[in-house]
């Protein structure tokens, strides 16, 4: 249990970002320094004997995933493989320490209400920002790398136009935005935001939305209580409040999905209506439209357009880790194709792959406690079930909402990986009959399913934009 204060502060470092709003931690290198506590926590669980060396399915594919991509930038771009290939080992690293730290279901509910903890945190600071004063927003692209955000100046505004007074600064842009908690403001004129890796409104909903199973696992885990009832009830309103305040079109999908795997799981196709229903809310509330909206719609499809034309030109190394930028001005906006783009087809087929393990292992968890007669293994059930049904859940929402934005690289997604890899050593502590691998079956239909979505988009954006 030693490596678990150093995976619960990684966390809380990439989900809340405190560097960002206390000045005098940006001079510390906190992320390494907590991967090193992680790290040497590992090592003297190995020695003392509180875990073991024991490898998780996605392992192979992780690795694998790694070397494909290094090589794919040494390959394409050498002069910034340093720098894209660190980027990328921290994602690994990350996911390495959560499925392999990970070795308990005391330890995997700790990690995973520290992932909660923060999906409650960043989704209050998002609903507060919503509701929050507008002001005037000085323009920096140096801050976050974009043209609308910046720094709150201290004043408020109605509009924009209003923040150009005699007390503007000289030749200064201006927004105006709802000012948040800790110095956060809304973006595009009112999609709450929060920062770092979440600081695009549509990852924050994404973000929100898959750890609300993380919420309903908990509260089947252990014995109910009115605590846990009013945190399941807490965590549904939380997300669903700030996906609504993102205005995130994909946010809403994710959401749906979210309760639709939850509730077909708990109680069978009727579940759809009941996650309809809990999610109409959203889909009365939530999402962009007008303008704004079919202009964002255009964009996206020309990305994928963009895409598809890179990974022809390059079909199997792709044009490399971490280059889709230095040839279209915009990312992909959706992870499979940005993975296609850069890696080519097998480092699509390798990411599809990590995705289709940390899927299944909760779904083979399921079907296991189902079949299995075992005393010691039928008392850890209602653990198991609770857990696999909500990281069922999560990855429902991940596959889908990761269609939608670039997420190949992103932390968030790892952690989820990692969780997966944690279930797995979980179970393996108590049952080691229980195995999870990827079939030459499995391997043909995702390779298959990739090569269908290839096809479907090319022809669906020759449709929309010729």
């Amino acid at each position: 249990m030693f490596a678990i204060p150093g995976i619960v502060a990684l966390v809380v470092f990439i989900y809340a970002r405190p560097q960002e709003f206390f000045e005098r931690l940006r001079a510390v290198p906190l992320l390494y320094i907590f991967f090193g506590l992680a790290l040497f926590g590992i090592v003297l669980d190995l020695r003392i004997g509180w875990s073991r060396l024991r490898a998780t399915p996605q392992l192979p594919w992780v690795a694998l995933f790694f070397v494909w991509s290094s090589l794919s930038v040494l390959i394409r771009s050498p002069s910034t493989a340093l720098e894209h290939i660190t980027s990328l080992s921290i994602c690994i690293t990350l996911y390495l320490l959560i499925a392999h730290g990970v070795q308990s279901f005391r330890a995997l509910h700790l990690v995973a209400a520290t992932v909660l903890a923060m999906v409650l945190f960043v989704c209050s600071v998002g609903a507060q920002q919503g509701f929050a004063d507008t002001g005037c927003v000085v323009v920096d692209e140096s801050i976050q790398g974009d043209t609308a955000s910046g720094r709150p100046d201290g004043r408020s505004c109605v509009t924009a136009r209003s923040c150009y007074s005699n007390d503007a600064e000289p030749g200064a842009d201006y927004q105006c935005e709802h000012i948040g908690w800790f110095g956060t403001t809304s973006i595009g004129h009112g999609r709450v935001r929060y920062r770092g890796v979440l600081q695009d409104p549509n990852e924050l909903a994404l973000a929100g939305g898959v750890g609300l199973p993380l919420a309903f696992a908990f509260g089947q885990a252990e014995r109910r209580s009115l605590g846990r009832r009013l945190l399941g009830a807490l965590a549904f309103v939380l997300v669903l409040v700030c996906a609504v305040l993102t205005a995130s079109r994909g946010g809403q999908l994710v959401f749906l999905a979210v309760l639709a795997a939850y509730f077909v799981n708990r109680v069978g196709i009727k579940g759809l209506l009941l996650g309809g229903a809990l999610a109409l809310p959203l889909l009365l509330l939530g999402g962009r439209g007008g303008e704004d909206a079919s202009s964002s719609t255009i964009e996206r499809i020309e990305c994928w357009a963009e895409a598809i034309s890179m990974w022809r030109s390059h079909p199997f190394f792709g044009v490399g880790l971490g280059q889709f930028t230095e040839y279209h001005y915009m990312t992909a906006h959706n992870s499979y194709l940005l993975a296609l783009a850069e890696l080519g087809f097998p480092g699509m087929v390798m990411f599809g792959a990590m995705l289709a393990l940390s899927a299944k292992i909760p779904v083979a968890a399921l079907l296991h406690m189902r079949r299995t007669t075992a005393p010691d293994v039928l008392a850890g059930a209602p653990l198991t079930r609770a857990w696999a049904v909500g990281l069922i859940a999560a990855f429902s929402g991940l596959l889908v909402g990761i269609f939608f934005l670039s997420f190949t690289y992103h932390y968030v997604l790892w952690i989820y990986l990692g969780l997966s890899g944690a279930l797995y050593s979980a179970i393996r502590r108590h049952d080691s009959s229980f195995r999870v691998r990827l079939t030459g079956l499995d391997l043909g239909a995702i390779a298959g399913v990739c090569a269908s979505m290839i096809v479907l988009v090319f022809f669906y954006t020759r449709w929309k934009i010729g």
